[in-house]
Order: C-alpha cells, then sequence, then structure tokens
C-alpha cells in the first residue's frame, strides 16, 4: 500500500501522533495514559511511517535498534524503583522534590520517571516486533 497521499501525509501525521503521545505520557500519572498508552501510539505512528516508507526507513528515524531502546527504558524504570531504597522507603514508592527555576516550582517525581521508562520498553519492544514482522513479510 505504497500510495502517493500515503506517503504524503505519513510525515505529519507520524509528526502529530508521536507529539501527542509524549502528551499522553506527561500526563499520564494525574490523569488517563502514562507510559504504556504513550508508547503504543508512538508505535503506531512508527507503523504508519513504515507503511508508507518502508522497514528501512524506520530503522533510520528511529536511529537506535529497538531493543536498545527498550533496555535503556527498563534501566530507567529499575532505577526509579531504587531510588526509593536510598531514603528508606519501599522499593517503587514514590518520591516528590520541589525544585525552583525562576521562581517557578516544579514538582518532579519518580513516578514520572517510571512512566517515562515505560514507554521506551513499549515503544522498544513492539516496535522491534513489528519491524521483524515486517522485514520478514517482505522476504
Amino acid at each position: 500500500m505504497n500510495t502517493l497521499i500515503l506517503r504524503t501525509v505519513a510525515p505529519p501525521i507520524t509528526a502529530l501522533m508521536l507529539v501527542f503521545s509524549v502528551f499522553v505520557l506527561l500526563r499520564g500519572h494525574n490523569e488517563p495514559g502514562g507510559g504504556f498508552i504513550g508508547g503504543l501510539i508512538a508505535v503506531s505512528a512508527l507503523a504508519i511511517y513504515g507503511i508508507a516508507y518502508g522497514v528501512s526507513a524506520v530503522r533510520r528515524a528511529i536511529r537506535f535498534h529497538p531493543l536498545a531502546i527498550a533496555g535503556f527504558g527498563l534501566l530507567i524504570a529499575t532505577l526509579s524503583g531504587f531510588l526509593s531504597l536510598l531514603v528508606g522507603a519501599p522499593f517503587m514508592t514514590g518520591l516528590w522534590i520541589y525544585p525552583s527555576f525562576f521562581g517557578v516550582e516544579l514538582a518532579l517525581a519518580t513516578v514520572i520517571s517510571f512512566d517515562i521508562g515505560v514507554y521506551f520498553v513499549v515503544l522498544g519492544a513492539i516496535s522491534s516486533i513489528a519491524l521483524a514482522l515486517e522485514e520478514r513479510e517482505t522476504d
């Protein structure tokens, strides 16, 4: 399905979906959404791009091997859980800090770093599966 219309609209749709996936990721610990749903939206964006341009174009676009992305996400999520052990709290307890930047207080938590890790795990694992299946189909 390599039509001119799909090849024309795929890049802006992909960009819009990636931005939306980050929005869903960042609002996820207070509202519906989070790392898993955001990661699925990002993989869907890459799938649309892959349908239009092929597997090699997607691999060039993400620049890293998908399993390396998943491993990085797993590292971030695991470190988020271990940070609570350093302060004597149970594993995976949410920790909050409130730094002030230019007079604006910003709430940062290990919850969002865990969600970011889940986002990368989902993005890397599912895109790896999808790319492997698509490569097999074209052989």
